[in-house]
């Protein structure tokens, strides 16, 4: 314990590590500003002067609007806010809503714009996926709104996964157990979702530059030579080290990504956190959560992707005898997800992203997006979910990496 306790007041105390996670708090408050300055709303005042409103004047103006759009999303509502956008462009003679008058869709659609959210997906031509004009769609249909969304997730699961019936019979599961009626309550959007998907890929930046040199660093400097001979320094001091290493680093990523939630939810509303995720992302997402949940979920995730990096990490420091190699290679190995996603199509580029560690916080490839889309695993009969993989993946990675970390640096002091 008390190895554990000077490794971990080493670390803390190193100038790097200071820099960094102080730069990671203020990065906690500052990505949690910005999707506030992208919330803008145009508006007509009443001597019929064009008003144009940022930032938090945007997010109250928009929730005042859409106060009674709020609540349960039933289908009569949903019927409801159809007759009302179709009455509203049959009047001013119109197909669309960019073609209404100036100041028109901000008093008659707004109110009832979050109800209208996912009613053209809904009712996507089943064998294009092409979605129809909100014009087009018969409010008589949207009576049977649930059942349509159930009958969308077979369509697109055909799309998607052909010939893997377990999957589409799994994506199926899964939706027919999602709670209805689903709820809405405006003002929030998904830029909130993806800064905090930045945050933690900063945040796994930062924690492998300063994992990267835990034991490369006493190699180089030549500090191992007289660590190695030491009563403890054999497998008691690399279990320290991995132990203070991944302990800072989670308690590192968890604080940030707390001050995140709870700075950006101040600033939006805590109430809109009880929007379901099917009224933010596609109205057949797979995952029964709200936003709330999503966010501290998504936040779980991103520690066990975190610990899991850290962990690589270690392994390749406790390997290579210079900093600048091992940190090259955990680098690389953060980056390597977005550069597969974006090169290697198909099965192949899925199984990858999976099971590498830093996927889960990548910019392209983290669990936020598994999450809101409809990729499954396929190994012969059985058909995995891949956010559930990913997590999967990432529990066994953490102490493998780590025992194999341990075992590498003590045969490095023993030889």
């Amino acid at each position: 314990m008390k190895l554990f306790q000077l490794e971990m007041k080493r670390l803390v105390t190193a100038r790097l590590t200071c820099i960094l996670f102080a730069l990671a708090l203020v990065l906690s408050f500052l990505l949690a500003w910005l999707p506030v300055t992208y919330c803008y709303t145009n508006d007509t005042d009443e001597a019929g002067n064009a008003v144009s409103l940022t930032g938090l004047a945007s997010v109250a103006y928009e929730k005042q609007r859409q106060a009674g759009a709020a609540g349960a999303v039933t289908p009569e509502r949903i019927r409801q806010a159809v007759e009302v956008y179709q009455a509203c462009l049959t009047r001013y003679g119109v197909t669309e809503s960019y073609d209404l008058p100036e100041g028109v869709y901000e008093r008659e659609i707004l109110p009832v714009a979050p109800l209208l959210h996912g009613v053209k997906e809904a009712f996507a031509d089943p064998d294009t996926g092409m979605a129809p004009a909100l014009m087009e769609v018969d409010p008589a249909k949207i009576d049977d709104f649930d059942a349509v969304c159930q009958a969308r997730v077979a369509s697109l699961m055909a799309m998607e996964q052909p010939g893997h019936p377990a999957a589409q019979r799994t994506a199926s599961q899964m939706y027919s157990e999602v709670q209805k009626p689903l709820s809405v309550y405006p003002g929030m959007n998904t830029t909130v979702m993806d800064y905090q998907n930045m945050l933690g890929f900063l945040i796994l930046l930062f924690c492998v530059v300063i994992s990267a040199q835990v034991f490369s660093g006493d190699y180089q400097s030549g500090a191992d030579d007289i660590l190695r001979c030491t009563k403890q320094g054999g497998l008691r001091l690399g279990a320290a080290k991995v132990a203070a290493a991944l302990l800072l680093s989670g308690t590192a990523f968890a604080l940030c990504v707390t001050v995140y939630i709870l700075t950006a939810n101040s600033l939006f509303g805590w109430e809109c956190t009880k929007s379901s995720i099917q009224m933010m992302y596609s109205i057949v997402t797979l995952v029964d959560m709200d936003i709330g949940q999503l966010q501290w979920f998504f936040a779980f995730a991103g520690l066990l992707s975190v610990l899991a990096s850290v962990s690589f990490t270690l392994l390749l420091s406790s390997l290579c005898r210079r900093t600048v190699t091992s940190l090259a290679g955990a680098l690389v190995c953060c980056i390597a997800p977005v550069v597969i996603f974006m090169a290697i199509p198909g099965a192949v580029s899925t199984w990858l992203c999976t099971l590498l560690p830093a996927s889960g916080t990548g910019i392209q490839t983290s669990i936020l997006y598994a999450l809101t889309d409809f990729d499954f695993l396929n190994i012969g009969g059985l058909s995995i979910w891949k956010p559930w993989a990913m997590l999967g993946a990432c529990v066994i990675e953490i102490p493998l990496f780590a025992v194999l970390a341990v075992r590498c640096y003590s045969k490095h002091t023993a030889g």
